[in-house]
């Protein structure tokens, strides 16, 4: 079972330019359900259809998303990836997730301290779409 959304907070990340970060009011030990990431759950076609970019999509098959953006109560949207464009020297991943029966959770994969940052790799497939976007909007920005 998760933890308690009130030993979790959302404030600026540590990460330069992720925007807010989820972290802990609690010591989590390594093995411990963090959070759910909760949202709306629908297909990839419907993502698609939207015609805009949305980072708080999760992709567990193409008739199962989980769409997060509009709920912003759904902490487990929260989570930055220390791997993402910016690297920090020192930061790394300190949870992952897992999918249980079609629900996806953030697991710890070391002891967090309390006051800590959740740390979650998106994977290379997320930072490839990133990548993919930013041109398009370097492109339409003026010199």
């Amino acid at each position: 079972m998760p933890l308690s959304k009130k030993n979790l907070f959302i404030k600026r990340s540590g990460i330069p330019g992720a925007g807010k970060g989820l972290f802990t009011k609690i010591f989590i030990v390594k093995g411990d359900l963090i959070v759910e990431y909760k949202g709306r759950i629908t297909t990839w076609k419907k993502v698609l259809e939207a015609n805009c970019f949305n980072g708080y999509v999760f992709y567990i098959n193409r008739n199962h998303v989980i769409d997060a953006k509009p709920y912003l109560k759904a902490f487990g949207k929260y989570a930055n990836d220390a791997d993402g464009l910016r690297k920090i020297k020192g930061l790394v991943n300190n949870s992952k997730y897992v999918n249980e029966g079609g629900r996806i959770f953030i697991k710890a994969i070391k002891d967090i301290p309390a006051g800590s940052e959740i740390l979650v790799n998106y994977k290379k497939e997320y930072w490839d779409v990133i990548k993919y976007n930013s041109r398009f909007i370097s492109n339409k920005m003026p010199a």
